[in-house]
């Protein structure tokens, strides 16, 4: 069995095709399913969703770096409300600092706030991290005691940039469709980074593998990310398969 561990089934994208997506992923052997929380607007119909299909769907809860707005404090607060209702990870939070760099100072102490959050309900977190490593990197060693663990949806980064983080918490990276793109850096990163270190994601409906690129991505296109590691690594696809959905049971407690 697979397990996609960062997707978007109530994306707009899949609007009215819901089960469909759900029936195709499950026809590829992708048994398990966690989605991706961005704010509290779109919370109840991710909810709806993973209440559907129990134990194939589950869902995270956190505040995305560019939703950090005006109201950040007030969307933080309603996190804990959530928490009767089974959340496995904390995410995706993090830092994005691409398009807009207006809540900076507000993104870094939310994702201080959430970390807390996580350390204090044992969960685990997902990291969204775009342009802002330094700073990411500085709030994971200031947070060191609270004892992290996670991992680092659609990495990009350096081998060496996970081997710091590692140092002060208990990290994994989520591995995805970049890592078959033509001239992609990540394979490198990835031949390096042991299995039991890495988890297979979508992150669907954005980000589709090759030769799929351009289009719609869903949970469905898991194995080709899964065969695309293999060959990076030089390993039958089945170790990658299991390890990966091992790797996910554990960290999410599935």
């Amino acid at each position: 069995m697979f397990t996609d561990t960062h997707t978007h089934i109530c994306d707009e994208a899949f609007m009215g095709r819901e089960d469909e997506i759900v029936a195709r992923a499950l026809s590829k052997g992708v048994g398990k399913m966690i989605q991706a929380d961005i704010d509290s607007v779109d919370r109840p119909a991710m909810y709806a969703m993973t209440e559907k299909y129990p134990g194939v769907l589950y869902p995270m809860i956190g505040l995305h770096p560019e939703n950090v707005r005006e109201n950040w404090q007030d969307e933080i607060a309603q996190l804990e409300s959530w928490l009767p209702r089974h959340p496995v990870a904390v995410g995706e939070i993090g830092l994005d600092y691409h398009w807009d760099v207006s809540f900076k100072e507000q993104q870094k102490e939310a994702l201080r706030i959430q970390f807390e959050l996580a350390a204090k309900w044992d969960l685990p977190v997902n990291i969204h991290l775009r342009d802002a490593t330094e700073d990411f990197v500085q709030i994971v060693k200031d947070c060191a005691h609270l004892h992290l663990r996670g991992n680092m949806h659609a990495y990009s980064g350096s081998l060496e940039t996970f081997r710091e983080i590692c140092r002060y918490g208990d990290w994994s990276i989520g591995v995805g469709g970049v890592v078959t793109f033509k001239n992609a850096r990540l394979p490198e990163v990835v031949a390096l980074i042991p299995l039991d270190r890495i988890l297979l994601e979508t992150d669907a409906p954005y980000m589709a593998p090759a030769p799929l690129r351009g289009t719609c991505n869903e949970p469905a296109n898991i194995p080709i990310i899964a065969e695309k590691i293999a060959a990076v690594k030089g390993i039958p696809a089945s170790m990658v398969e299991e390890t990966t959905t091992d790797n996910a049971i554990r960290l999410f407690n599935l």
